[in-house]
């Protein structure tokens, strides 16, 4: 396998710094925002929002953990909080006892909504309130550039 020797610089290593700068820094300040009005991390929301974005509310752990680019174990032990707080329940599988799902609940979906519109208006905030419409709808086309970046199920994060 031959690999590219070629070191990225210039613009191009200007703009992928500022991308991952920008990116941990948004996602720290929704992070912190959630936590303090909602008792919930950033990934405790893109959870939630994965179960409700999928037709029956329900997936299964395996998935879930592919969605959110956390570990099996990690989502494990994320759900199991989620759980405790009685936002998700886990099922087992009738048919297969190595497979488990987590569904979301009624109360789960009311603290989603709730946390939705603090997310938001963080995500304005921090982000949209920082370009105009033509410069959003520029940089969406730039990024939809990067192969995957236009795939509805890649997991990302923050959902909405």
């Amino acid at each position: 396998m031959s690999v590219d020797s070629e070191l990225v610089s210039g613009a191009s290593l200007e703009a992928w710094q500022r991308l991952l700068r920008a990116h941990c820094v948004i996602a720290r300040e929704l992070d912190v925002e959630l936590q303090s009005v909602h008792g919930m991390t950033l990934s405790d929301y893109d959870t939630l929002v994965q179960l409700r974005d999928c037709e029956s509310e329900t997936l299964k752990m395996s998935e879930l953990s592919r969605r959110t680019m956390l570990t099996r174990s990690g989502m494990t032990r994320l759900v199991q909080g989620l759980e405790r707080d009685g936002l998700v329940e886990r099922r087992s599988c009738d048919s297969d006892a190595r497979v488990s799902y987590a569904a979301l609940t009624p109360h789960g979906h009311e603290v989603l909504q709730a946390a939705r519109e603090t997310h938001h208006a963080g995500i304005r905030r921090t982000f949209a309130d920082h370009f105009t419409e033509e410069e959003a709808a520029q940089l969406a086309a730039l990024l939809g550039q990067v192969p995957g970046a236009l795939e509805g199920d890649v997991p990302c994060g923050g959902g909405a």
